[in-house]
């Protein structure tokens, strides 16, 4: 392959905090060199960036795949797809499939149709309990051995303390951790909308937002009891960041992510009963809103995820209480992040990272920086760029996004994947 550099581009690597004009040299699907004035090497390929900022591709911490088994909604390559357009370069997976990802071979089976796409890298998250049904600890030795990043049940909360607090022990005994949706079962059953006023107003059943808190408190606790690592994702309510911020400041291991839905929508969203915008948990009062805001201004929050879940038309042309949750969001992830560095609440470095140093960092993974012999897992933006979301044109196959409609400014230009242009 031959050598690429791309000249003219405002470097951002939150990871060193380099924030600067220069170019960037890829060699054998490595970062070679970056900075200013790089000398041509013969034969090199010139991608002159336009004065685009060149970053680190994403880092999504949280997507569901439709494969395998529910490959009408969504696949391995329409994702992958979504993805090179969205800048993403790597992507966990949620073993909540059919069969779900219990199993050695399918994480090794996931890794694979990851590695086919030639654009993704998919680490696969082991099951947490068997089946993800709840009842019985999944092997996570077996699991970690063959790929697993670490142990979750997907959309399903890990309802039983005792078993959560297995779950953490065994994790920690290898070296991993627990990634749990913060949901009272029993609180959440048959719930559609946030309780209140609206939900109320709309006839439609409520999950009271301490329905997240209280799972977040307990699990906390068993943190503490464990010394095991539990991470919580989609965090959607004041109450549940306030006790996750004392957790870390008490110094637990203690970590969480949020999805864009949650910092750039409110329960408002789902007025005239929009069932794209039924999402689990589902949206928030605005006080929720800025408090999710505020904890990504604060560093309470490590990460933001996609929290991609595609649906198909069948699932979401029913009466709201009966549609699926779930929104589509690879495509929209880093747009809808930067209307947070347009809006005065981050810098562009900050919101850099929480998609690319950050995840890496909890992950363990050497992507997400630009470095010298780092992968050269790239992804070229050019942040004022304007477009409007359009469910129906967006990049792959799930078409279910919440931001229907939205302006947006920020519009990936060029996608690379170990050296190799996979987008643009």
């Amino acid at each position: 392959m031959a050598d690429i550099l791309l000249t003219n581009a405002r470097l951002i690597d939150p990871a060193s905090g380099l924030d600067a004009p220069g170019g960037l040299l890829v060699r054998d699907g490595a970062i070679l060199d970056l900075g200013g004035n790089l000398g041509v090497p013969n034969g090199a390929t010139i991608v002159d960036a336009g004065g685009a900022v060149l970053a680190p591709g994403i880092i999504d911490m949280r997507a569901a795949l439709g494969e395998p088994g529910f490959e009408h909604r969504e696949t391995v390559a329409s994702a992958a797809q979504a993805a090179a357009a969205g800048g993403i370069t790597t992507l966990c997976a949620l073993p909540d499939t059919d069969p779900p990802i219990d199993d050695a071979a399918l994480v090794q089976f996931l890794i694979r149709r990851g590695e086919l796409t030639g654009s993704l890298t998919i680490l696969p998250y082991g099951a947490a309990t068997a089946g993800c049904e709840g009842r019985d600890i999944a092997e996570y030795g077996l699991l970690k051995e063959s790929g697993a990043i670490a142990f979750t049940d997907g959309r399903k909360a890990i309802g039983s303390a005792r078993l959560m607090r297995l779950a953490l022990s065994y994790a920690r005994a290898f070296g991993s951790f627990i990634i749990q949706h913060p949901e009272d079962p029993s609180l959440a059953a048959n719930g559609a909308a946030t309780e209140g006023e609206r939900a109320t107003r709309m006839g439609l059943p409520g999950i009271p937002p301490a329905a997240e808190a209280m799972m977040v408190a307990r699990d906390i606790a068993l943190a503490r009891l464990t010394r095991g690592h539990v991470h919580f994702a989609h965090v959607s309510t004041a109450a549940a960041l306030d006790l996750i911020r004392g957790a870390k400041a008490e110094g637990l291991a203690v970590t969480c992510d949020t999805a864009p839905p949650y910092f750039d929508l409110n329960e408002t969203a789902i007025g005239e009963y929009r069932t794209y915008a039924k999402l689990s948990p589902p949206l928030r009062i605005e006080a929720d809103r800025l408090a999710v805001v505020a904890a990504l201004k604060d560093g309470t929050i490590d990460a933001v995820a996609s929290d991609h879940q595609p649906r198909d038309a069948d699932d979401k042309r029913l009466p709201f209480a009966q549609a699926e949750a779930g929104g589509a969001g690879l495509a929209t992830l880093l747009a809808v992040t930067l209307a947070r560095v347009h809006g005065g609440d981050l810098t562009m470095p900050q919101a850099l990272a929480l998609l690319t140093a950050r995840p890496a960092a909890l992950l363990g993974l050497e992507t997400g920086r630009l470095a010298k012999g780092a992968p050269a897992d790239l992804m070229l933006f050019q942040p004022e760029r304007g477009w409007r979301v359009e469910a129906g044109k967006l990049p792959g196959k799930a078409q279910n996004t919440p931001f229907d409609g939205r302006a947006l400014e920020g519009r990936v230009i060029g996608t690379w994947k170990a050296g190799r242009r996979v987008f643009g």
